[in-house]
């Protein structure tokens, strides 16, 4: 093996969004500024004030895992080991051939917030007895990434991470960091959140962070726009396969990009809003840019984190201007979350995964529904459509409540 810190690339991807149920269909949507955000059917919404979200549709865990195991998942852990699937086939890694060297870190931020519902009623009408034995290893954060682990046959390093909205993001840094010291030589990272029950909902509806656009859905997700009225809720999965650059070669993989920074910073501020400064999140992108050795001069794209929140877009604005001085107008910066809602501990997991398509492809997507822009968010969002660029370096931005700030940076890869 090299000495030193090994260069770590992506190999694989796989997704589940209310865009879609594959890396393909979402990437194609996205580019076309469709929105996946439609009133919500999982459950009677009535009661609540929001009543519209991201969901994910047509999926099947039967497709993906067997019939009694996936009825021993809640439906957070079924995302995982769907997506996981989709990237390690991507991959073409073969795990059978070195399963103590290939891991996961798998991030959520709510876990199985359903079987928990679910659980709850049981206990209140019948009592603790009546309880499932398999509540626990159904609700408890850590089981999307024990249950990759299990059903993909992966025995090296494991990891789950709960940061909230910044954890599928920290998922991917920690697995960066783990193949780049040569703990392992791949691991799967990512996150993944099934928050659409009424617990989930109904808990951000009780902070008024949602917006109750309920009878224009699609256009209810409006980052940036001075008409804004708070996040919309989504839920599905995102994995990369990250894996030693030599490793990769050595078995003709193909490379769509690598990831070269992971930056994190705290904000020390509030349990829900940001920092109206910027300040702490423009630390991690520093970070980040300064881990990958690049200046924020060579930066191409910005996956923004923009919430559609009145406070976290405002805050976000003014931390990219801080972050890149004043080439800040000109670096494109699109909030896919404008389609795809607020997946919570997954978002940072789909967005790396939209930068690495961005570089791949040339491409990058738009901002929806920000036909009124904000005054004091006046940096170039992408409105409306998708811009055909060359974008060498790409950023993704994840912040979460308590202040966790997260930011990756992944480039095209060159020999």
């Amino acid at each position: 093996m090299n000495e030193g810190p090994r260069r770590v690339v992506v190999t694989g991807s796989g997704i589940l969004c209310p865009l879609g149920n594959d890396v393909k269909t979402v990437w194609r949507r996205l580019l076309a500024g469709e929105s996946g955000i439609a009133a919500i059917t999982k459950f009677d919404a009535s009661r609540l004030n929001a009543r519209i979200a991201g969901e994910v549709r047509g999926f099947d865990p039967e497709d993906f895992i067997e019939k009694r195991a996936a009825r021993r998942m809640d439906p957070y852990s079924q995302y995982a080991v769907a997506t996981a699937r989709q990237a390690l086939d991507d991959s073409g890694l073969d795990i059978a051939a070195e399963p103590e060297r290939i891991g996961a870190v798998v991030a959520s931020g709510g876990g199985g917030l359903g079987t928990f519902e679910q659980q709850s009623r049981v206990l209140l009408e019948q009592g603790p007895r009546r309880l499932s034995p398999f509540f626990a290893t159904m609700m408890i954060p850590n089981m999307a990434a024990a249950q990759v682990s299990l059903e993909l046959g992966l025995k090296g390093p494991l990891g789950a991470v709960c940061t909230a909205c910044a954890a599928g993001a920290n998922a991917i840094g920690d697995a960066f960091e783990i193949v780049r010291r040569g703990a392992a030589v791949a691991m799967l990272a990512g996150g993944t959140e099934a928050p659409i029950n009424e617990t989930g909902v109904g808990a951000f509806d009780a902070m008024r962070a949602l917006s109750t656009r309920n009878e224009a859905p699609q256009e209810a997700s409006r980052p940036f726009d001075a008409g804004r009225d708070g996040f919309v809720l989504g839920e599905g999965a995102g994995i990369l396969v990250l894996e030693e650059l030599e490793h990769a070669r050595a078995r003709g993989a193909r490379i769509y990009a690598e990831i070269v920074g992971y930056g994190m910073s705290s904000e020390a501020f509030h349990v829900a809003l940001p920092d109206e400064t910027g300040e702490a999140q423009a630390r991690a992108m520093a970070a980040a840019l300064r881990e990958a050795g690049i200046s924020p001069d060579e930066v191409d794209y910005v996956n923004a984190h923009g919430t559609s929140t009145p406070a976290g877009d405002v805050a976000e604005t003014r931390a990219l201007k801080i972050a890149f001085g004043a080439r800040a107008t000109q670096v494109p910066a699109s909030s896919t979350k404008s389609m795809t809602g607020h997946l919570l501990g997954a978002a940072g997991a789909i967005e790396a995964l939209f930068c690495v398509r961005a570089i791949t492809d040339g491409i990058v997507p738009p901002t929806i529904n920000l036909t009124d822009p904000d005054p004091a968010c006046d940096l170039d969002y992408v409105p409306g459509a998708a811009r055909v660029m060359p974008v060498r370096t790409a950023m993704s931005n994840s912040f979460g409540f308590g202040g966790h700030d997260v930011s990756l940076v992944f480039r095209r890869f060159e020999g």
